[in-house]
């Protein structure tokens, strides 16, 4: 059952400004990330006019590059990667102040180079000396690259403003995360950083605030008299491929679970913001995180399950174990998959179980939120067999099938009281034209406009470690011992359904 999508669109949208003049400065500019994401992102912005007039674009790399050299590249990167057909005028216009600085991030005279660009773009681009800083570098770099634009002065805002963006992971364990946000803190003030998951990105990630607190018949319900449990689930069908080396000192537990997986709890479980703005927001969320019960050592080892892909088929393709890949250790013990039962002390979530796993080398891509409510009394069917009722769900699709649906029963046509389960189903695509994406847009124009909601502070950040942090101590004890296996192109070890033992549930299929 789908709902219908109309002919025009359902409500008057109020176009968004375009973004603050200011200079976009790519720290990694010859990296994947710019030329897959970053550019194609900008491209994006600059077709839907939401870039402003006084915009200019300045790569920092070490790649022996001229700046024609750099801007042919990132036309070509638009041929490759835009994710719409690009036209030639907003490519041409997106690349008139495009520039380029080659140099060594540990080398100051490459900041000295970057201040002139940037004093040179005020005057020619009109920057007005605003400057957002995108640190597209390995982490390591995170810290020296912040220090060097204090030390520089190119963190000062005077007359004008100053931002820094970085990618995850924002630390590797709680006592790294609380080091790098001092040295970030040390030269940027907090309102000027962003911690960017891309995640947040996702319309259908921001649509859950929409959903709970903007329909009357949803926020009543939505607590522990009425909801029997919350699972979330980030299943990816990608192995570690080229990436061996770099995944097998971080695992599935590190990579996505303090950021990706604890934001989308945050927002299914945040209490109601007093206003939709960044404070009060983040406010809530943080609560949400830092009311998740801490797991004692053994809890770990009865709430937590650990799983490694060994040899299998995935989309139709041979994949080996992921012990033989590149960079991974032989008798490496890292998890490629995680699954855990958390509980949140508060009033709203007492006694309700937060389900959250995820994983590489699944049986298929897709990430989701299912709330499962408790089930209606059954005396009125008590000659029927209860299985034939179905659970009650709204599942929340954030990729890679974009809506929501809701799971019910009904009466099927007939003389007799027979019941089947249906769905109701809210596709995006169908309703909603969505303009091409990378789902890096929202979160740059974000930045552009000093808008924060979408992003982490340092207290968030380290809320989330605190989290995990009695994890990673407990399974490095334990040394391997507690490591299942799990076939590739599966949904995971077997070992992952005992977190449901007793309660009569299990988890929703992935493939």
């Amino acid at each position: 059952m789908d709902v219908a999508a109309p002919g025009i669109a359902a409500a008057t949208r109020q176009a968004p400004r375009p973004a603050d003049p200011c200079a976009f400065v790519i720290f990694g500019a010859a990296g994947d990330l710019t030329k897959r994401l970053l550019f194609p992102a900008l491209y994006n912005l600059a077709a839907g006019k939401l870039l402003p007039d006084g915009f200019a674009l300045v790569g920092v790399a070490r790649a022996e590059w001229s700046g024609d050299e750099f801007r042919d590249r990132m036309r070509a990167a638009l041929k490759e990667f835009a994710t719409d057909d690009v036209e030639a005028k907003t490519v041409d216009a997106l690349l008139r102040h495009c520039r380029y600085v080659r140099g060594d991030f540990d080398d100051l005279a490459t900041y000295d180079q970057l201040k002139a660009q940037l004093a040179e773009l005020g005057r020619s681009a009109g920057t007005r000396g605003n400057a957002l800083f995108y640190l597209a570098t390995p982490p390591e770099l995170f810290a020296p690259v912040a220090r060097h634009l204090g030390e520089t002065d190119l963190a000062a805002e005077s007359g004008c403003w100053r931002r820094l963006i970085i990618e995850k992971p924002f630390g590797f364990n709680l006592k790294s995360a609380c080091a790098l946000n001092a040295e970030l803190l040390h030269a940027f003030a907090e309102h000027q950083i962003y911690r960017i998951d891309h995640y947040l990105g996702k319309e259908t990630v921001q649509n859950i605030m929409v959903l709970r607190f903007a329909n009357g018949m949803f926020e009543p319900i939505w607590n522990r008299h009425h909801i029997d449990h919350v699972q979330i689930t980030v299943a990816e069908t990608v192995t570690v491929e080229n990436r061996g080396k770099l995944y097998d000192h971080t695992g599935a537990l590190r990579d996505m679970v303090p950021n990706h997986l604890f934001q989308l709890l945050a927002l299914t479980a945040m209490e109601p913001p007093t206003c939709f703005e960044a404070s009060a927001v983040r406010t809530e969320k943080l609560k949400a995180i830092e009311a998740v019960q801490p797991l004692t050592q053994d809890k770990v080892f009865t709430d937590v399950v650990r799983g490694q892909y060994v040899a299998g088929r995935v989309n139709g393709k041979d994949v080996s174990d992921y012990r033989a890949a590149a960079g991974v250790a032989p008798q490496s013990v890292t998890e490629t998959y995680v699954a855990m039962r958390l509980a949140l002390d508060n009033w709203r979530w007492a006694g309700v179980p937060f389900y959250l796993r995820t994983g590489k080398a699944l049986g298929a891509r897709k990430t989701e939120i299912a709330i499962r409510f408790r089930s209606a009394p059954l005396a009125l069917f008590r000659d029927m067999p209860v299985e034939n009722l179905a659970q009650n769900l709204l599942v929340l699709r954030i990729q890679p099938d974009e809506g929501a649906a809701l799971h019910f029963n009904a009466k099927i046509p007939g003389p007799e009281i027979r019941i089947e389960n249906v769905r109701m189903n809210f596709k995006y695509e169908d309703y909603f034209a969505a303009a091409p994406s990378t789902g890096y847009e929202t979160l740059i124009y974000d930045c552009m406009t000093a808008d924060q909601m979408l992003f982490q502070r340092a207290i968030d950040i380290e809320a989330g470690w605190r989290a995990v942090d009695p994890i990673l101590k407990a399974w490095r004890e334990a040394g391997g011992r507690d490591l299942y296996t799990y076939k590739t192109g599966s949904d995971g070890p077997d070992a992952a359904q005992r977190l449901f033992l007793r309660s009569g549930q299990q988890w929703r299929p992935i493939a």
